[in-house]
């Protein structure tokens, strides 16, 4: 092929669509609770779902580790294999303990999936991550819509039974664990395995980069909101991964390397206020996303049960897929200062979500909750990916991938708390209303943050407008146009110089 990233996109893509097509997805619940599995809504709800929750924080760190130690493709690998697991079992096997079991190796599939996702990254030129990115991400979607029409066209159109949708998706896992086999090793990885090559690179940034940080701290009295947006977290030249580097030579990094330079990344990235609010909001908005869109299912099963009507699952989640999808291409068009206004934007929205969770929960209408439900999930992907853009505009793919880790690690222990106190037999067991009563409430509370939030950085915006203005009122009567002027301007010109050199570079 005459382009080298080509061939491994096309086999992520394959792979891609078919692990995410999945016809059984919107029909589970109504599957284990039918005739075919004949289990009670509390042993699936209270006893069966938790598993994916527990299990899912237990792998996510393990896995994160290994995926970049093992570089990727065997974690990809594991992934498909995961997958067969989970609908090989829930075809086959009966009773609580092995549904169990099940929830335990799609916790597996769910953990590995940071290495599909971050693969690409290792064997393609930089250039190309944004294209590759798009067509990686774009086909997970189509094979979720795929697979939820397809479930619903099975069911009310042909009378198909549940049981072979389950056939379907599991013969779909099979066919797309026969991609990853071909895909080509990974030569590097973020963490381990960095090589002298790089090492060359960074021998050359690192004195560009010494020198600008040490000619920004020169500017003590610049305000530290200010000094936040050109803190450069992208860089990875004067930190702990070149001193590792510097001393492993071509051995690459160690485990307690490694450890250290996650602990040196994870301060210097949330010592941003900016980046510390919206992975705030991503860690708590994905807790409770993903809290409703794991029972979401059982609800409808109660306003209307699959055993008595016609249920239409499958169109509501090809239309809240694909209204995702619209609303994560249609954000990169909105002209907002995220910077400015994020905060009262992400309370807004989530008033939008909470109320949303409310009317599927108060409203006894299977439309009504069908009709909330894409509303919750089209706006909570409109807010992750803004979120998601946020967080990497100014961080290098190795912090990005540290972050995004810590913000999913942090959705799920609240996650598994809120499971463990609200769903779990062990807690409080509560009935799937009063469920998502607690959810909309949850949501409810973040509004109430961020609007704290966007109050007080509007009030901090206007104490300090008029003390610089002030300030530069005084700047300019103080300016005499002597050689001390213009030594000064030059010299604030090679800063400048050298700070955006070393942004090129980076």
């Amino acid at each position: 092929m005459s382009e080298p990233w080509l061939y491994p996109t096309v086999l992520l893509c394959v792979y891609g669509f078919f692990i995410s097509l999945r016809p059984s997805e919107p029909f589970l619940t109504a599957y284990l609770m039918g005739p075919e599995k004949n289990l009670t809504e509390i042993q699936v709800v209270n006893e069966i779902y938790p598993v994916w929750t527990y299990s899912y924080l237990a792998l996510l760190f393990p896995v994160f580790l290994a995926t970049d130690y093992l570089c990727y493709k065997p974690v990809i690998i594991l992934q498909g294999a995961s997958f067969i697991v989970t609908y090989g079992m829930l075809v086959k096997v009966q009773g609580v303990l092995a549904m169990q079991f099940m929830e335990f190796f799609y916790g597996v599939s769910t953990a590995t999936e940071i290495a599909y996702y971050s693969y690409i990254y290792s064997v393609v030129d930089p250039e190309q991550y944004q294209q590759v990115t798009g067509y990686c991400r774009s086909i997970t979607l189509v094979g979720s819509a795929v697979g939820s029409l397809a479930g619903q066209v099975l069911v009310s159109v042909a009378q198909v039974r549940l049981l072979y949708l389950s056939i379907i998706t599991l013969a779909s896992a099979v066919v797309a664990f026969a991609a990853p086999w071909f895909l080509p090793m990974a030569s590097k990885s973020l963490f381990f395995h960095q090589r002298t090559k790089y090492l060359g690179k960074q021998s050359v940034q690192e004195p560009i980069a010494d020198t600008a940080m040490a000619l920004m701290e020169d500017h003590h009295k610049v305000e530290k909101e200010d000094l936040e947006c050109k803190v450069p977290l992208g860089l990875d030249g004067p930190d702990v991964l070149s001193r590792v580097m510097k001393q492993g030579g071509d051995r690459g990094s160690g485990l307690m390397d490694v450890l250290r330079i996650l602990w040196g990344d994870f301060l210097q990235c949330y010592s941003s206020c900016t980046l510390l609010a919206w992975s705030v909001w991503w860690a708590l908005s994905t807790c409770g996303y993903f809290q409703v869109v794991n029972y979401t299912q059982a609800l409808w099963e109660k306003v209307l049960p699959s055993n008595e009507y016609e249920i239409y699952n499958g169109y509501v989640e090809t239309v809240s897929t694909l209204l995702g999808a619209v609303a994560a291409f249609g954000v990169s068009f909105v002209k907002i200062s995220w910077a400015a206004w994020g905060e009262l934007a992400l309370c807004i929205f989530s008033v939008v979500i909470a109320v949303a969770v409310y009317l599927m929960d108060n409203v006894p209408n299977i439309w009504v909750c069908y009709t909330s439900y894409i509303v919750f999930r089209g706006t909570y992907m409109l807010l992750i990916t803004i979120a998601t853009f946020q967080i990497a505009a100014n961080l290098s793919m190795r912090r990005y991938a540290l972050v995004f880790g810590v913000n999913t690690f942090i959705a799920l222990l609240l996650q598994t708390l809120l499971t463990l106190i609200v769903v779990d037999t062990i807690g409080l067991g509560l009935d799937i209303f009063t469920q998502f009563m607690i959810y909309a409430s949850y949501f409810a509370v973040i509004a109430i943050i961020f609007l704290a939030a966007g109050v007080y950085k509007m009030v901090l915006r206007c104490r300090r407008e008029p003390a610089r203005q002030s300030e530069s009122r005084e700047t300019e009567s103080d300016s005499v146009g002597g050689d001390s002027s213009l030594n000064s301007a030059e010299a604030g010109e090679t800063a400048g110089d050298l700070l955006s050199l070393h942004y090129q570079e980076n």
